[in-house]
């Protein structure tokens, strides 16, 4: 942590707005009319059993969240203040990750597609990689895990001249968010997802980890950001608070996800005692 200054990648010049406008608005749009015209085809062809709104305004809502992290004015506060930064983090990274599952994509892609094209998709799913990497711990190390790599190493002070290296973090983060928020609470299928005691206990680990890093962050310990003191501890506890209540909002989705397995009764086997059926038939 030093008393540097956190620059936008423009150089202070004002077009690095008009790029921050022009790139994610139209991807957003897209992501999000997509996804309106799967639901639409998918009412229209059949009706969708456990299909509620609620996914659709969840999935509008991801989007929304992404609209307001990647433009401006968050976008341009993120470049020229770390505490900016950390809220286009949080957004980008956790909440709007959350939203954009709990909207089940993937199952809506499933109910729509050509029978060929979804068994490939199905296929993938079940893929040996994509079984490797859906599983809690490897997407803890993922989202969670490369906080250190970032903060801790001069990899964040390269993304604020690399705007190359800077949009590629942010992709990571979505990418990694949403991996998390799919494999512990997610609706659409996961093909190694555990228990619920095991994945709680996971999202228990994501807890202490942000919990440790935004530590670490106030007090200046370990952490390589160019920035003003006030602005990397202001940083510090919007990660410590912020990711609390993403935390939590991914508890609940959980808990609220979750449906447990009911057990059958064994069928009864062999022949009736003679008191029973008579019992019985009295």
């Amino acid at each position: 942590m030093e008393g540097g200054t956190h620059h936008p990648h423009d150089g202070g010049t004002g077009g690095g707005d008009v790029w921050e406008a022009l790139l994610p608005a139209p991807a957003v749009a897209l992501l999000a009319v997509g996804y309106l015209l799967l639901a639409r085809r998918a009412r229209a062809h059949r009706p969708v059993p456990g299909w509620t709104r609620w996914r659709t305004v969840s999935f509008l809502g991801g989007c929304a969240l992404l609209a307001v992290a990647l433009l401006p004015p968050v976008a341009s506060f993120a470049h020229g203040d770390f505490r900016g930064h950390m809220v286009q983090h949080l957004l980008i990274g956790m909440y709007a990750p959350l939203a954009l599952v709990l909207g089940a994509p993937v199952t809506l892609l499933l109910r729509t597609l050509p029978a060929a094209r979804a068994r490939r998709l199905t296929a993938l799913l079940h893929s040996r990689p994509v079984r490797l990497v859906a599983r809690p711990v490897p997407a803890l190390l993922l989202s969670t895990g490369t906080l250190a790599v970032l903060y801790f190493t001069p990899l964040f002070n390269a993304t604020m001249g690399q705007p190359v290296l800077h949009w590629g973090v942010h992709a990571h983060f979505l990418l990694s968010g949403c991996l998390f928020a799919w494999v512990i609470a997610g609706p659409d299928p996961a093909p190694s997802r555990p228990g619920v005691p095991a994945r709680l206990v996971v999202l228990g680990v994501a807890v202490a980890a942000h919990a440790t890093v935004s530590q670490l962050m106030y007090g200046g310990f370990l952490i390589d950001v160019h920035a003003p003191v006030p602005e990397v501890r202001g940083g510090a506890e919007i990660m410590y608070y912020g990711g609390d209540i993403a935390e939590l909002l991914l508890a609940a989705a959980l808990v609220t996800t979750w449906r447990p397995v009911r057990r059958r009764r064994p069928a009864a086997t062999g022949p009736v005692p003679v008191s029973a059926a008579g019992t019985a038939a009295g």
